[in-house]
């Protein structure tokens, strides 16, 4: 027993130095247990006297699910010879789960016969907890990283992608291993490459452990996208640069947004400096045009100067036309709105545009069945549809393709979110199409601004596409042009769906007739040469007329013929001091069967809609010839 006395000894010093259980034990068939260390009470709850009279105690206290796994490894030590090593479980007295580390070697007599184990066991159940905590806090980051819907990937100091995220592989289009190993500033859009060079450079110089800029990234299928790039430095324990965190969040549907956006209040401030001017211009063509139209009256054929009054007549007509379009453009136009089905607007036009697109372009038409009817302009509505002909047949110089196409369509809250100033709701899709050359993003990005225009010098004015701009937006609808270099263009409308039924369109008369009249009109115009040709016109056809500079003046007029019948009245909408609306209400107080027509350059929409001009009013647009002037007082009158 002195051998084993010695060990003992040896075994009992090293477990009072150490956190640890050191043991004896016997491996006979009558299993017994020579020496357990005083530790064992702290540890489990058992006394030493208690381990040493139930031999069996040690295995009663394996945990159930790695008694068979660390009896196993106990024989095969037995078995081969070599040192146990094994890490398990045993319950304490007080249920308590103690996780240990058991190293131990089998010892043997002089015939080389296994006599008994000696050991130490390490209470290793903080480790574990440490382990099991730093495992559930892996396995969140792992989930994070895995579920997040924003781009992550775990860069080195060179910029090699050392992991990243499905959010980011989904976002650039590259699997795993493909971006293994990458680096992240290959995938960033040529203009960008640079813009965030400095910024790195100050954060591995420890100026700072985090930035965020936004930058374009190109995918693998050659899209572009828009990132906001958040990069953070892990450090050391020494504060040395191991790693960088990146993290790309797509911004390219807010990006787009802000362009609309953006794009939106320039193509609004600029509408109001166009209808501004062409309101001034309309008062001037009115003049020109008056007097020009009287002349030509006036004079007779074989007159030297009648050729020369013609050409001026011309130049006001084309005039005219660049100010309808700058008022089309501007949303400042009045439009006879009426109910359509665009679908026999299209029918209509089909021959037309045939003969303007030529030969060597086909055109085809897909119209869709019972197609919801829309509230426009009828001749607005052509305008546009002849428009879009023209550009896709300019877009076409060597033959291609052109489709029309209509459809009902649901808009909804998604597309309302990607498409700034749509309401979500049921709309009539008008699509026209072509196989051209296509528009690169800078051009698409300002084609429906005024006098903008990619045609060569006196090939056009640049107001096609911003009068289709107005007119669609001043129909409550909405456009969109999708384009690329070498694959075409189309344009979609977008129209409001009523349920009202389709309107019939009265045939327009085209003569210069001018009706006469004798009933008397109180004429209101701030402008004096408008008003003088009107004055002139109205009285070479038999009318009396009153003239009046402004609403105050119109007042006093109407109060000194209160015993006189004043048929009409015809007033500018906007003036000075008192506009047409509030001229209207307080002289149908004195005079309650005086009809009215309005006469302006623009009106905005709130006055359109708002300030008494809704559709069917009485309305006369400038500039206007002497004929419509007649006319329009004349149809107003006998209404």
């Amino acid at each position: 027993m002195g051998e084993i006395e010695e060990k003992k000894y040896s075994i009992y010093e090293m477990s009072e130095k150490k956190p640890c259980v050191a043991y004896m034990t016997g491996l006979n068939e009558a299993r017994y247990i020579i020496y357990v260390s005083p530790q064992i009470e702290a540890m489990l709850g058992f006394s030493m006297e208690e381990w040493s009279a139930d031999p069996d105690l040690y295995f009663r206290q394996l945990h159930y699910e790695d008694r068979e796994r660390v009896l196993a490894e106990v024989h095969q030590s037995h078995n081969e010879g070599k040192p146990f090593r094994s890490e398990y479980r045993l319950l304490a007295r007080d249920g308590r789960i103690v996780w240990v580390h058991d190293e131990a070697i089998v010892v043997r007599d002089e015939a080389g016969r296994p006599r008994f184990m000696q050991g130490i066991m390490f209470d290793i159940s903080e480790d574990k907890r440490q382990e099991e905590m730093l495992r559930k806090r892996e396995s969140r980051f792992r989930t994070i990283f895995e579920k997040v819907a924003v781009g992550i990937a775990l860069v080195n100091l060179e910029g090699q992608v050392m992991e990243s995220n499905p959010a980011l592989q989904q976002m650039f289009g590259y699997s795993e291993e493909e971006l293994r190993n990458s680096f992240l500033n290959e995938l960033t859009h040529p203009d960008d490459v640079t813009v965030d060079g400095d910024i790195k450079n100050g954060l591995l110089a420890a100026e700072s452990d985090h930035y965020q800029i936004e930058k374009r990234y190109i995918r693998k299928d050659g899209e572009m996208i828009w990132g906001r790039l958040n990069v953070s430095l892990v450090r050391g324990s020494g504060g040395e640069p191991q790693f960088m965190i990146c993290m790309v969040e797509d911004i390219t549907e807010r990006k787009q947004l802000e362009s609309q956006f953006h794009q939106s209040q320039k193509m609004e401030t600029v509408g109001r400096l166009a209808g501004g001017i062409a309101h001034d211009f309309n008062n001037l063509l009115t003049v020109i045009k008056g007097y020009t139209q009287l002349s030509l009256i006036e004079l007779p054929e074989d007159h030297p100067s009648r050729e020369n009054i013609e050409e001026i007549r011309k130049a006001s007509e084309r005039a005219a036309e660049l100010t309808q379009k700058l008022l089309a453009f501007s949303r400042r136009q009045v439009l006879d709105l009426k109910v359509l089905d665009l679908n026999d607007v299209v029918r209509g036009l089909e021959k037309m545009v045939s003969r303007i697109i030529g030969e060597d372009i086909e055109m085809f038409t897909a119209l869709a069945d019972d197609l919801g009817r829309v509230k426009t302009d009828p001749g607005q509505i052509e305008q546009v549809i002849l428009n879009l002909g023209v550009n896709a047949r300019d877009a076409m110089p060597n033959g291609g393709k052109l489709a029309i196409e209509t459809a009902n369509v649901e808009l909804d809250e998604n597309y309302a979110r990607k498409h700034i100033s749509v309401i979500p709701g049921a709309y009539v899709m008008l699509s026209v199409s072509d196989t051209g050359i296509g528009m690169p993003p800078e051009v698409k990005e300002h084609i429906f601004e005024p006098f903008y225009t990619t045609k060569e010098k006196d090939k056009g004015t640049g107001l096609g596409l911003s009068t289709i701009y107005g007119i669609v937006k001043q129909s409550g609808g909405n456009i969109w042009v999708y384009s690329e270099p070498g694959r075409g263009t189309a344009f979609k409308i977008y129209l409001p769906r009523v349920e009202e039924e389709v309107d019939r369109i009265p045939s327009r008369d085209d003569t210069d007739h001018l009706p006469k009249g004798n009933e008397t009109v109180l004429l209101v115009e701030d402008e004096p040469s408008v008003r003088g040709l009107a004055a002139r016109v109205l009285r070479e056809q038999g009318y009396t007329v009153l003239e009046a500079t402004d609403g105050d003046e119109a007042m006093s007029i109407a109060q000194e013929h209160i015993d006189e019948e004043i048929h009409l009245l015809l007033t500018d909408v906007v003036m000075p001091r008192m506009g047409g609306k509030e001229l209207i209400k307080w002289i149908r107080t004195l005079h309650r069967k005086i009809k009215v027509l309005f006469i302006s350059g623009y009106t905005d929409h709130t006055i359109t809609y708002h300030a008494g001009l809704k559709p069917g009013t009485p309305f006369l647009q400038k500039p206007f010839s002497p004929t419509a002037l007649a006319k329009k007082v004349r149809e107003v009158l006998d209404q």
